[in-house]
């Protein structure tokens, strides 16, 4: 009669606890892989606002010319 009334009130499904452990460990993987893609994304727009910076510079440099001998 206990064990019926422990599976009635809710007690802890070994199959249950095993898929919630599983589901928690996908969530922190997740939440750390985007992480990862977040610093990436940074990192990839700085250097892409870098570059256009430097595509907005006009210089005028002369071509080297070979050298007389």
């Amino acid at each position: 009669m206990a064990k019926a009334l422990l599976g009635y009130v809710g007690g802890s499904d070994p199959r249950l606890l095993a898929e919630m452990r599983r589901l928690q460990q996908r969530v922190q993987d997740l939440e750390s892989e985007l992480v990862r893609i977040q610093s990436e994304n940074d990192a990839l727009n700085a250097a892409a606002a870098h570059s256009e910076l430097l595509d907005g510079i006009d210089i005028d440099v002369p071509k080297a010319e070979p050298a007389l001998t």
